[in-house]
């Protein structure tokens, strides 16, 4: 029996955020969702994780033996690296080559103009906590040097000496060649039972020695947070929970099981963002946009990512903070513009908006017993643009304390300005910057970003995309149903998943076929390994091949599609082809029949579906007529108050259209509509916001 199996019809999604803890509960066979929201406990997130549950299990009436799966969303992994002392972390690598975090790759911020003031920040770990090992293999991992047994054991007692509890192996060409690194893994267990240990060959066995190594040096420091965070969920979990299969999202956009995230963390960097992603793609397609920028605005940060033709853009070099790591991952940026995000007044006297958040605890000023700064929220609050209260009543919010906050942060300005001007300037700073992300990704990129529509959702999110969206003159602003949830809902939407890779560079006239074919056959077997320990069967898995190539002389990678079936000679001519287009397409030009091609990496990844909650289409009852307000309210937007419709987001009927300005409420977030603006609400009671009043 496979895990899809497991349990009934029920499936639980949760979405641990900084500020608030999302849950989504779905019905497989009938498609109804059910929403809730609990604040974060960030000393111990599993106690709302588990309160979460409890309180939509009963406010559902569900059954816990209803239930099939647990799926979450998490940055633990993420959170650590931000947060934690990293200070009992070592490195072992090939005698030589000490050093290479050191080296690194030689990089200055901001370049040149930059190299006289910047200062080289501190190594994950500094040098006194690398460890030399005598072995040596070649670039295909043929053993040029045998290990040194002994010298493996004298690493130990050191490590053992230092009170060092985690280390990342990293051996020179051990992706060629895993067989020495899970020797030293073996005499460290020996010498240290406690010890916890991340080999490279493991990780992410790819070459380039410097990001193998800090990716697997993150890997090996995360890994007893996520496993004590694993830990806690399992203890606190009611009996028969503690039965039903447990996923974690992964960054690539998919899900393994509690146990094999644990012994590999890293995967789930950017796990909580990677489901929000999912769950737009979905919403855009529903909506009938296939090219969207997603925009997860949170309580701390604005998660940005480009979707061209419904598949999100993936990225293998990525950072988690300042730590580059080398993992398949949905490419997500972040701007510090969450709701929680304070804004202050730089020593230039500028007013400034992030990265600093309030976050849960204190909170916004508005908050009861908040903070002493003020937030995003307090500037959408002083101007009337959200309610008196968040999430169905849950949180009460005092105006005048707001009111108070950005008062305060004008004299410090010491300008004349009101307090209302001065809520709108902190908004539109936060618009610009997330605005100016979104820039970066398109237009720096050559992709025209009028051609999309930005996908806005998370609970700060549609209280200032609309206004974003004029910036940059895209194409619509989407928000979904429970946007504020919406991560947690694409967590209902993911696939299990398992990524492979194998280094061999090799040029396209030297590449071996029987080689290259059994390259892919094994990275499948491994594929299929993963998903078969998760209780999935092997005819449920499908496989998707990929190929890093290059021209010969260039440093860096694009990562194709290789043809499936058997790996010959024109499945070899397609993936060259592939290539040429893709790169022609990332940077504008390729070198058909002009330059040779490399082949670095072969890469494999299994998939086996899940059963998805389905939004059914409803009956277009609106007639294109607005609805009637359920109140008016004073709302200040653009530069003067307005008398402004107050919508319910469950009154609004699907076809119903509307010009703004106007607010609509529901659980958990806010749409703000401005002047110019249009509505239209579509069949899956998606909300469709567009300028200049072109309806849909």
């Amino acid at each position: 029996m496979s895990e899809q199996e497991i349990g009934g019809d029920y499936r639980v999604g949760i979405d641990t955020g900084g500020t608030f803890t999302d849950i989504v509960l779905t019905n497989a066979s009938t498609g109804d969702l059910q929403v809730t929201k609990v604040s974060s406990t960030p000393e111990n997130p599993a106690i709302a994780l588990v309160k979460g549950i409890d309180e939509i299990l009963t406010r559902s009436e569900v059954a816990e033996d209803d239930l099939s799966a647990i799926c979450h969303g998490t940055t633990v992994a993420t959170n650590a690296l931000l947060q934690g002392q990293i200070d009992n972390l070592a490195l072992v690598v090939t005698k030589g080559y000490r050093h290479i975090l050191e080296v690194a790759r030689q990089a200055v911020p901001d370049g040149y103009g930059n190299s006289y003031f910047w200062v080289k920040p501190d190594r994950i770990v500094p040098v006194h906590r690398v460890f030399k090992v005598d072995e040596r293999l070649d670039f295909k991992g043929n053993v040029l040097t045998e290990i040194d047994e002994e010298n493996v054991r004298e690493v130990a007692r050191r490590l053992k000496h230092f009170g060092l509890t985690s280390v990342g192996v990293c051996l020179l060409h051990s992706y060629a060649n895993p067989n020495h690194e899970r020797r030293v893994r073996e005499i460290l267990v020996e010498e240290m039972p406690e010890l916890i240990i991340s080999l490279s060959s493991d990780v992410w066995p790819e070459y380039r020695e410097y990001e193998r190594a800090m990716t697997t040096l993150v890997d090996a420091f995360v890994k007893p947070h996520m496993r004590r965070y694993l830990a806690n969920i399992d203890d606190q979990l009611p009996e028969k929970l503690q039965e039903k299969p447990f996923l974690v999202m992964q960054s690539s956009g998919g899900v393994l099981s509690s146990k094999q995230v644990a012994d590999k963390p890293i995967a789930t960097a950017l796990s909580g963002p990677a489901a929000g992603v999912i769950g737009a793609t979905e919403i855009a397609s529903l909506a009938g946009f296939k090219n969207v920028v997603t925009l997860d605005a949170g309580g701390t940060s604005t998660d940005i990512c480009l979707v061209e033709n419904a598949d999100p853009h993936i990225t293998t070099g990525a950072s988690v903070g300042p730590f580059p790591v080398r993992l398949p991952m949905i490419d997500i940026r972040t701007v510090g513009t969450g709701g929680g995000s304070i804004a202050w007044i730089s020593r230039e006297g500028q007013l400034r908006v992030g990265p600093i958040s309030a976050g849960s605890s204190p909170g916004p000023m508005c908050y009861p017993n908040g903070g002493d700064q003020p937030t995003i929220t307090d500037a959408n609050v002083v101007m009337g643009r959200l309610p008196a209260e968040l999430i169905g009543g849950g949180i009460q919010l005092n105006v005048e304390r707001a009111r108070e906050g950005i008062a305060k942060l004008g004299e410090q300005l010491k300008q004349d300005i009101s307090v209302e001007d001065l809520a709108e300037g902190i908004i539109e700073i936060a618009n610009w910057s997330q605005a100016n992300l979104i820039r970066q990704m398109t237009i720096e990129q050559g992709i025209d970003p009028r051609e999309f529509a930005l996908l806005s959702f998370g609970g700060s999110g549609p209280a200032q995309s609309p206004a974003v969206m004029d910036l940059l003159n895209l194409e619509a602003c989407i928000v979904p149903p429970n946007p504020g949830n919406l991560s947690a809902f694409g967590l209902l939407m993911v696939d299990y998943r398992s990524d492979h890779v194998f280094t061999r560079v090799v040029g396209e006239d030297e590449l071996n076929i029987d080689e290259a074919r059994e390259f892919y056959a094994s990275l499948e077997e491994d594929a299929a390994n993963a998903l078969v320990k998760d209780g999935i069967e092997r005819e449920n898995i499908t496989y998707l091949r990929q190929a890093d190539l290059r021209y010969a002389g260039q440093s860096t990678e694009v990562r194709v599609t290789a043809p499936g079936g058997t790996f010959d000679e024109v499945a070899l001519a397609q993936l060259i082809e592939n290539f040429h287009l893709s790169h022609e397409r990332t940077y504008g030009f390729c070198y058909r029949d002009e330059q040779k091609i490399e082949i670095v990496n072969f890469v494999v990844s299994s998939f086996s579906t899940v059963a998805k909650p389905t939004l059914n289409p409803q009956e277009k009852t609106g007639n294109g007529k607005a609805p009637e307000p359920k109140t008016t309210r004073q709302v200040y937007l653009e530069k003067a108050y307005h008398d402004t419709p107050v919508y319910d987001r469950a009154d609004l009927q699907p076809g119903s259209s509307f010009a703004g300005p106007l607010v609509i409420e529901e659980f958990g977030s806010t749409t703000v509509v401005f002047p110019g603006q249009k509505v239209d609400v579509d069949a899956h009671g998606i909300l469709i916001v567009r300028s200049n009043g072109e309806g849909s």
